[in-house]
């Protein structure tokens, strides 16, 4: 079968013969030209940064944020059209809202993630509408001390409307990536954008199922590994939000890391790069001394 729509691009709701939606497909590739935006899930806490490309000299900095907060203890980073992301985080505070007038407490990170990934499968439905062209990737920490609220989806009618169920032990960090097509998965570790390839690869070395890497060690993982799959030939701006535990530095919260870290953690990307480029030129001169 041909890799060409021919005709079964013009419509969101038509199929190839061989089984491709490819409206979908293009959405998929408006990502691929996005910045690289990365998730870590570390052993007390959650990690998120994207690398948000600078297209004029005369944008503030700072300004544009790339990574929103959904509720106090979520939140969203997106690669991929800007607007289409503003968009998808509105949908994911209205989910949140919801939520909290119903269950009296903020939504864990995997009921966001289901919610979120059957709305955006239902812009691959119909020829009205077009599929989201961003990859969003969900971080949160779900905190045992707003667990179990009466309702909630596994818990029963334990308690009453808004209490807490006593020595429930039950959350912890949550990472989830939605795709334009709906799917979403559950991570250790995620990249989408431009730079993803370089970004897993670098992501499977920290071995992060083991679960021995700690929250600060993870903000300095993220900023080298943005740092790693930029494109030198473009200007760049790091942003970063981490989520900690109930007894760590932001109380269970989505917040900016820190300015003073942040600029260590690019300091110490920037020099471990130099040191990698360093041994490249090594090796290539040991290399050409061998031939000769």
């Amino acid at each position: 079968m041909t890799s060409i729509g021919t005709g079964y691009d013009l419509s969101n709701s038509v199929f190839s013969p061989d089984g491709r939606n490819f409206q979908v497909e293009y959405a998929v590739k408006a990502v691929e030209n996005g910045g690289t935006a990365i998730g870590i899930r570390c052993k007390d806490g959650v990690v998120l940064a994207v690398e948000k490309l600078i297209t004029s000299k005369l944008l503030k900095p700072g300004a544009n944020k790339r990574i929103a907060t959904v509720d106090r203890n979520v939140g969203i980073v997106s690669s991929g059209l800007v607007p289409d992301g503003r968009h998808f985080v509105s949908r994911a505070r209205d989910e949140a809202a919801s939520w909290r007038k119903t269950y009296k407490g903020p939504i864990p990170t995997s009921a966001l993630a289901n919610r979120l990934g059957g709305y955006v499968q239902a812009y691959t439905l119909y020829s009205s509408v077009r599929p989201f062209g961003v990859t969003s990737i969900v971080g949160g920490w779900d905190s045992e001390a707003e667990l179990s609220v009466d309702g909630q989806v596994g818990s029963g009618p334990r308690v009453g409307a808004g209490g807490k169920a006593k020595d429930l032990k039950a959350g912890g960090p949550g990472l989830y990536m939605i795709e334009p097509s709906g799917l979403y998965w559950g991570y250790y570790g995620a990249a989408t954008g431009k730079g993803r390839q370089a970004a897993k690869a670098e992501l499977e070395k920290l071995d992060l199922p083991a679960g021995n890497l700690s929250l600060l060690d993870g903000v300095k993982e993220a900023a080298r590994i943005i740092y790693v799959a930029h494109e030198e030939d473009k200007d760049f701006e790091l942003e970063m939000t981490w989520i900690s535990s109930l007894d760590g530095p932001t109380k269970g919260r989505h917040e900016e890391v820190p300015r003073e870290l942040l600029e260590e953690a690019e300091k110490a990307a920037k020099a471990a790069l130099e040191g990698e480029d360093e041994e490249e030129e090594e090796k290539a001169g040991e290399g050409e001394e061998m031939e000769e």
